[in-house]
């Protein structure tokens, strides 16, 4: 197995150089030459505890924050209690629980700090009964995109998981082979793209993985519904990808609008909701704009620092979601402008940004929502950032469209039609034979032998 990468150097595709080689480069931003070995980190004192003044107060915390799990009432305890073995000019490590937090805080390595803003309602009000939902508040919490990707980006863990570049795979009968997700045709694309501006020769292109989905917890919450944002980057391998290493991060806690029954099903909340959703996002990702096209020096996982530009990669979404974040009307697909009910014949165009612009100015909301399933009034917070369109970027749902959609929905049902038409009273019989040939396949026996050739068959 041999890889190519995108580099000026070696290929030349769809007549333009792509020299995007990830080049490393000084903290500031000037090419390294070829080979150069990483200097070495400059090594931490033995006692070097920062922020704590000593070993007691960091294991202290540790203790406190992460092994005991200890409440805030039994810190503020144990420091008095501390306090009053110790003469009078001596202070116990931590005077409280604040000051235990304050210190875990200050640590300069972790997690991204959380941020929160708020968002109201500001259209038009009837003159009477209005719906509380135009009074009230609605908070999103997030956390900075460009730090948790920098982050991500500069995680030592991954120093053997990174791709700096896209490539390009072929087993040793040249037929491609895609497996992380530099791999594939579209980071190559983007790269090509970006490779149109000198000023971005060598950078690495670091595309962000976004995905989101309603949950309702209930345990201990009293049936809480939370709207969950996680991200990750593209440069990291799959595998490294599934470890639960830091790859995929919490991004942010959406906002999710709720009204009385009465004003469920008014068109204006429900628009006002699909705004919220959209504005949202892009507000959160506002810090990421600027560098998806300057670049920007990052430390990265292996120690060098690289020109990195960053882009807005693929979407995870359920149907329900993809449908919201196209702007389009449920029933219609997100990628394509095709009718459900006429796939073949239908304006199957692909769908994006550039397109449903001109159809805006063609035609009013009520013929592109009957013709064309597009939700004329909301436009997608893609728009506003530069190589990207909503409509490229939804990844399929493998989950509901591909394994219980075209598996269980289409497939098993059609199995279990045909074999209640076909032999009647003895199908319950037959389908109770396949669900234990599927158990027993599952715990114990490869499914060739669970599903032995019967005669005739």
């Amino acid at each position: 197995m041999f890889t190519l990468t995108a580099t000026g150097a070696v290929l030349k595709l769809t007549g333009i150089w792509t020299p995007h080689t990830g080049t490393p480069c000084d903290v500031n931003g000037n090419d390294l030459p070829p080979n150069t070995l990483l200097a070495p980190l400059p090594e931490k004192a033995s006692d070097d505890y920062y922020p704590f003044d000593s070993r007691v107060e960091f294991e202290l915390a540790d203790f406190f924050f992460r092994k005991a799990e200890m409440s805030a009432s039994d810190v503020d305890e144990l420091m008095q209690l501390w306090a009053a073995t110790l003469p009078e000019d001596e202070d116990p490590p931590f005077a409280d629980n604040k000051d235990v937090k304050n210190a875990i805080d200050a640590i300069p390595l972790g997690e991204v700090d959380w941020q929160s803003f708020s968002v109201s309602y500001g259209g038009p009000r009837p003159s009477c009964n209005i719906p509380p939902w135009m009074d009230d508040e609605y908070r999103v919490y997030f956390k900075d995109p460009l730090k948790v990707a920098r982050s991500q980006l500069a995680n030592p863990e991954f120093v053997d998981s990174i791709d700096y570049t896209p490539k390009r795979i072929f087993d040793r009968h040249n037929k491609r082979e895609y497996k992380d997700f530099m791999s594939g045709n579209w980071a190559w694309r983007q790269a090509d793209e970006i490779a149109q501006d000198p000023e971005a020769h060598g950078a690495t292109f670091c595309p962000l993985i976004l995905g989101s989905d309603k949950t309702t917890v209930s345990v201990a919450t009293g049936q809480n519904d939370y709207y969950p944002l996680y991200q990750s980057i593209g440069l990291i391998h799959n595998s490294a990808r599934r470890a639960h290493k830091g790859a995929v991060a919490l991004t942010a806690f959406l906002a999710i609008p709720k009204t009385e029954r009465d004003f469920k099903d008014d068109p204006h909340f429900r628009k006002f909701r699909r705004q919220l959703f959209h504005m949202s996002l892009k507000f959160i990702l506002q810090s990421v704009r600027s560098v998806m096209t300057t670049p920007e020096v990052t430390r990265c996982a292996d120690g060098h620092y690289r020109r990195v530009i960053y882009g807005l990669g693929p979407y995870i979404a359920d149907y329900p979601e993809q449908a919201l974040l196209a702007c389009i009307v449920q029933g219609w697909c997100p990628r394509c402008a095709a009718p459900s009910n006429n796939l073949d014949d239908g304006d199957n165009v692909p769908r994006s940004h550039e397109h449903t612009r001109a159809l805006l100015k063609t035609f009013d909301l009520k013929t592109l929502w009957d013709d064309y399933g597009i939700v004329g009034d909301l436009v997608p917070f893609t728009v506003d950032f530069p190589r990207a369109d909503i409509h490229e970027l939804l990844a399929p749902d493998l989950l509901h469209q591909v394994i219980k959609g075209t598996f269980k929905d289409h497939l098993v049902t059609w199995t279990v039609q045909y074999i209640t038409n076909e032999y009647g009273s003895e199908a319950p019989k037959i389908l109770a034979d396949i669900d234990r040939r599927f158990n027993i396949c599952g715990s114990q026996l490869p499914w060739v032998e669970a599903f032995p050739a019967r005669p005739g068959v």
